[in-house]
């Protein structure tokens, strides 16, 4: 590429100029339009919540000030279609080529292939990076070729390949693109993601957190020299700054994991040297749980039914609860249980908590109510602050048992011995649950046992102004024992009848009777690939019919309406019972013999056109989103706001954060 390559840079969740591959290509090879698009539209039912919206919007306006303060303004699109709006600017400006950096949601896998195909024909170049993951998904697999299904072989495996080295500097200067001017594009404040009645409970949000990719540089230096050290003792511990904070981090792009990666991997080994077994252990942990965010997205793209089906194919015969006003009640923080209580209101009121308290919520969610684990999954990306779906899907499949080395199906911790474990003093759920505040330590976890005369001068009146508990634990052990016999009696009976079709019935086949539904994808072959092996692979495009890849376009500015209107992906996953090779991004012979509308009590407004939708709560919100006051309670019925097996953390992403200490200004 000579000095006249004019290219433009597409940022998404990259936002930073530091270690930054697209950004790096495009700098060193001519001049660059960096573009960022907003295309509500095509986020369909995982469109951000408000606060994950408001870090989105203050780390965007951060890199603008950067990226002008290195020669080359941010050019914002608000567009209806990502394609038409970079073919605009395309076409406005003469850029030759575009680059962008992977992403790996099962939404942005299907749009990314669509435009590359699309622009590939009309002439440009395209090229992709890596630039949020240590290894590429494609780039792991064990002995036999196959996707890894579990963490520990996974991490291990990882650990043994090298490390790129090198972390690329940002750019010292960027050359502009002529005509920028003409191209059609918005401010900032006109892209919607925050509206004027949001911004009131968003002003909160400032006084906590910094978003931006410099500010993320001072936090992760920060942990490293303060906290870092203790991380291994402090980490389950819910009240106070933990842990390192970062997971808005890393989800927005503001920081590579690179940078992190050999930040601390510096650290460790400084500390080797001094002897500190101390410090050994907490990177340890800290590494693992890097290691969770990279498996987040190693899953997500090897089996990528993932955001809407268990990994084992077991669970789809499990008789989930569809309870709408059992769902009510552990969204506003009124179970009765005072820890699962705490971590929701918190969640409420800050769009945040602690990764331990994640567990203890998600953990009551699907083994008390028996409520589908999809549906708390879409809960908290409408309302953490570092939502994230890859770790999110991770974290939920995980606790609700779905993955094979996930929580036990039968596993049933109690609030109560959990509470006592990571909030003994009882100074989080007093924090966060004021009716509770003058309840002696000895029942702050468990009320309903308390004497009335403890009770009454606590002025604690159980059932009026504290629910009595929703459910008794004896009561929920025998539900989620009943659940899982006839899930295994169901999955049997599918078995024993795909079985008798067969001629013979050989001892293996009643010897699997029993085992565990593990999908198996092949990694390691020949895969298709266009482009450079930077690129991003997506595995069986060659089986994908699309007549309009093998048409090249003539007029750039993309006359032909059939470049534009199937980039959508929710008219990607609509086609997804016909041709599963648009949903896959692996070979799996199993995800492609279950349909997509197999889920079981998939979440509310799914891709899947076979899905019910149980909770009309989800569908008034989502269809109105844009209109929806984001401040109410979820007490009202629109809700939106705005280790080991020792213990595997929750969500990949959040066991990189912390409990932030923004709660009573919220």
């Amino acid at each position: 590429m000579g000095s006249q390559t004019k290219t433009i840079v597409w940022f998404r969740r990259d936002l930073r100029i530091e270690d930054n591959p697209a950004l790096a290509t495009a700098a060193k090879d001519g001049r660059v339009l960096p573009v960022f698009v907003w295309c509500p539209s095509e986020e369909g039912q995982f469109f951000p919540g408000r606060v994950s919206r408001w870090w989105l919007k203050q780390s965007l306006e951060h890199l603008d000030q950067s990226l002008r303060s290195l020669g080359a303004p941010f050019v914002f699109i608000r567009a209806e279609s990502t394609l038409a709006a970079l073919l605009q600017c395309i076409g406005t400006v003469g850029a030759t080529r575009l680059v962008y950096n992977h992403l790996y949601d099962p939404v942005s896998l299907a749009r990314d292939h669509k435009i590359k195909s699309q622009l590939e024909n009309l002439g440009i170049s395209v090229q992709s990076f890596n630039g949020d993951l240590l290894y590429e998904p494609w780039e792991i697999y064990d002995e036999s070729g196959l996707a890894f299904t579990t963490f520990d072989a996974y991490w291990s495996k990882c650990m043994s390949l090298p490390i790129e080295p090198t972390l690329l500097l940002p750019p010292w200067k960027l050359v502009p693109l002529e005509g920028t001017g003409s191209v059609v594009s918005c401010p900032i404040e006109e892209l919607g993601l925050e509206n004027e009645i949001e911004k009131s409970s968003n002003a909160l949000l400032s006084r906590c957190w910094s978003p931006g990719w410099s500010n993320a540089d001072k936090v992760l230096r920060e942990f490293i020299s303060g906290h870092l050290l203790d991380y291994s003792e402090n980490r389950m511990k819910l009240e106070g700054t933990t842990t390192s904070l970062l997971s808005p981090c890393l989800h927005h792009g503001e920081l590579s994991i690179r940078k992190i990666y050999q930040n601390v991997r510096i650290k460790q080994i400084q500390w080797a040297k001094e002897g500190n077994c101390k410090a050994e252990e907490s990177v340890n942990f800290f590494l693992r749980s890097i290691g969770l965010r990279e498996y987040s997205r190693y899953l997500c793209f090897n089996f990528p039914f993932m955001y809407e089906r268990s990994l084992l194919g077991n669970l789809k015969h499990y008789p989930w609860q569809a309870d709408e006003s059992q769902f009510k009640s552990w969204r506003q923080g009124r179970t009765g249980y005072p820890l699962v209580d705490a971590g929701m209101r918190e969640l409420w009121a800050t769009g945040w908590i602690h990764n331990r308290s994640r567990v203890i919520v998600a953990s009551f969610f699907v083994k008390f109510l028996l409520l589908p684990w999809t549906w708390g999954l879409k809960y908290f990306w409408d309302t953490l602050l570092d939502a994230d779906l890859e770790s999110d899907i991770l974290g939920w499949q995980y606790v609700s048992g779905s993955l094979p080395d996930g929580h036990e199906l039968k596993r049933l911790d109690s609030p109560e011995v959990q509470g006592q474990k990571y909030d003994p003093d009882g100074e989080y759920v007093r924090n966060w649950i004021p009716e509770l505040a003058r309840v002696p330590t000895e029942w702050i976890h468990h009320p309903w046992d308390a004497p009335r005369i403890v009770l009454k001068a606590s002025g604690v009146e159980l059932g009026l102004n504290y629910p009595q508990p929703i459910i008794e634990f004896d009561t929920a052990r025998d539900q989620l024992d009943d659940a899982v016999s006839m899930m295994w009696q169901l999955d049997r009976a599918a078995r024993v009848a795909k079985l008798s079709g067969l001629e013979e019935v050989v001892a293996d086949n009643l010897i699997s009777l029993n085992s565990l539904d593990i999908p198996k994808v092949i990694v390691k072959e020949e895969v298709f690939c266009s482009s450079s092996s930077l690129d991003q692979r997506v595995p069986s495009l060659h089986n994908m019919k699309d007549s309009s890849i093998k048409k090249k376009p003539k007029d750039v500015h993309g006359k032909r309406s059939d470049l534009v209107g199937s980039c959508s992906p929710m008219n990607i996953f609509e086609k997804s019972k016909i041709d599963v090779d648009l949903l896959s991004t692996a070979k799996s012979s199993s995800a492609r013999k279950r349909s997509i509308s197999e889920s079981q009590c998939a979440v509310p407004i799914c891709f899947s056109s076979g899905c019910t939708d149980p909770c009309q709560e989800y569908k008034s919100v989502d269809q109105n989103y844009s209109n929806t006051s984001h401040s109410d309670h979820p007490c009202q019925e629109t809700y939106q706001i705005g280790e080991k097996k020792e213990e595997k953390d929750f969500d990949a992403q959040s066991s990189l954060e912390g409990s932030r200490l923004c709660k009573k200004t919220a």
